[in-house]
C-alpha cells in the first residue's frame, strides 16, 4: 500500500504539534513520564517572576513554577508551581519570591517545624522579601546616618579650627611645631639606640638573651644533679619532720637543770668537789708539803751519806740536817708561808 504525500505531511504536522505541546509543558514543569504535586501561593508583587522559574528548598531546586493568574483588580497574584520531588512541607513554612537581578527570580520554601504537612493543591502561605537593593538601601541607611554625624562633628572641627588659626595664634603653633620637631629628633636618636640595645649580635639584650640561655642550659645539662639534691632535702625534712624534737628539748633542758645544779655545788663549800675547789686549807697544806718534800731533796743532795752508807767500815754520817733549801732550785720555786 502506498502511502501518499499528503498523508506523511499531516502525520509530521501532527506528530510535530505533539512534541511542541509536550515540550512547552515539561519546561512549564509538567512531566508526563512521573508524579507531580500541585500547591498554590498568593502574592501581591511576584518581582518578575515567570513561568518555568524554580522552586527551591533549602538550595535545592524541587519543582517549578506552572503559571502565574491574577484578577483584573491586580490586588492578589496566584502563583501555581508544581513539583517533581516528594517534599513534606510543614504547615508552619512560608513561601518567598527571591530576586536576583543578575540570575533567575525563584520561588524558596522555608520549611518550618511542625509535625503536619500541606496536602496536595494546599495554599502555602508567603512573605515579603525585600529586594536586593531594598536590602541594600536598609543596610546603606545607618551609615547614610553616621556620615551625617560625622560631617557635623568636621564642620564644628572646622569652625574651632577657623577660630584658633589667627594671627595671635600662628606664633604659638610655630612654637608647637618647632618642639614637635626636637621631640621627632629625639625619638629618632631613641630609636637609634634601641636598635643598637635590640641588636642580635652586639646588643646588651642579646648578650643577655645569650647569658639567661646558658644559665638555663647549665641547668638542664645539671638537672639529675638537681634532682637528688632535691631528693636529699627532701629525705632530710622528713627525717627532721619524723623526729621527736619537743621530747628532745625536754631532755636537754634536764641536762642544763642538772649541769647548773653540779656547777653550783662545785661554787659551794658542800662536798669534796666543792672544799676541793673552794677550801684554802688544802692548797696551804699541798704548798707546805711540797715545801718540805724540796727540803728533803736539798738535804738528801747535800748529806747523802745520813740517808745511804756504802762503806763498810765506815762511821755513820751525824752532820745537822738542813733547816733551808738550797738555792739553786730553779724549776720547783718554794712558797714562804
Amino acid at each position: 500500500m502506498k502511502i501518499s504525500n499528503e498523508t506523511k505531511i499531516g502525520a509530521l504536522t501532527a506528530i510535530a504539534i505533539t512534541i511542541l505541546i509536550l515540550g512547552f509543558n515539561f519546561l512549564k514543569g509538567k512531566t508526563f513520564f512521573g508524579t507531580t504535586h500541585t500547591y498554590y501561593a498568593k502574592y501581591t508583587n511576584v518581582q518578575g517572576l515567570a513561568p518555568s522559574n524554580p522552586i527551591m528548598i533549602n538550595g535545592l531546586q524541587v519543582g517549578t513554577v506552572y503559571s502565574i493568574t491574577t484578577d483584573k483588580n491586580m490586588k492578589q497574584i496566584l502563583v501555581n508551581f508544581t513539583l517533581t520531588k516528594d517534599v513534606n512541607i510543614p504547615v508552619n513554612s512560608f513561601a518567598t519570591i527571591k530576586n536576583n537581578p543578575l540570575g533567575t527570580t525563584n520561588v524558596e520554601i522555608r520549611l518550618g517545624d511542625a509535625t503536619q504537612y500541606y496536602k496536595v493543591n494546599d495554599t502555602i502561605p508567603t512573605e515579603t522579601s525585600a529586594g536586593i537593593l531594598d536590602a541594600a538601601v536598609q543596610e546603606i541607611r545607618p551609615v547614610l546616618g553616621q556620615v551625617k554625624n560625622a560631617i557635623k562633628s568636621l564642620d564644628s572641627v572646622l569652625t574651632g579650627v577657623a577660630s584658633v588659626v589667627d594671627p595671635s595664634a600662628k606664633n604659638n603653633i610655630h612654637s608647637i611645631l618647632d618642639h614637635l620637631n626636637k621631640t621627632t629628633a629625639g625619638l629618632a636618636e631613641s630609636s637609634a639606640s634601641l636598635q643598637t640595645l635590640l641588636n642580635t649580635q652586639t646588643g646588651a639584650l642579646a648578650k643577655s638573651l645569650n647569658n639567661v640561655s646558658s644559665f638555663t642550659g647549665n641547668l638542664a645539662s645539671n638537672n639529675e644533679k638537681l634532682n637528688s639534691v632535691m631528693t636529699n632535702l627532701d629525705k632530710t625534712t622528713t627525717n627532721l619532720s619524723q623526729l621527736d624534737l619537743e621530747k628532745t628539748l625536754t631532755t636537754l633542758n634536764g641536762t642544763i637543770t642538772e649541769l647548773k645544779s653540779t656547777i653550783g655545788k662545785l661554787n659551794s663549800n658542800n662536798g669534796t668537789a666543792g672544799l676541793l675547789l673552794n677550801d684554802t686549807r688544802l692548797y696551804n697544806n699541798l704548798s707546805a708539803t711540797a715545801n718540805k718534800l724540796n727540803l728533803l731533796l736539798d738535804d738528801l743532795k747535800t748529806n747523802p751519806k745520813r740517808y745511804i752508807s756504802f762503806s763498810v767500815f765506815g762511821k755513820k754520817n751525824k752532820s745537822q740536817a738542813l733547816n733551808m733549801p738550797l738555792p739553786d732550785t730553779v724549776n720547783a720555786p718554794y712558797t714562804h708561808q
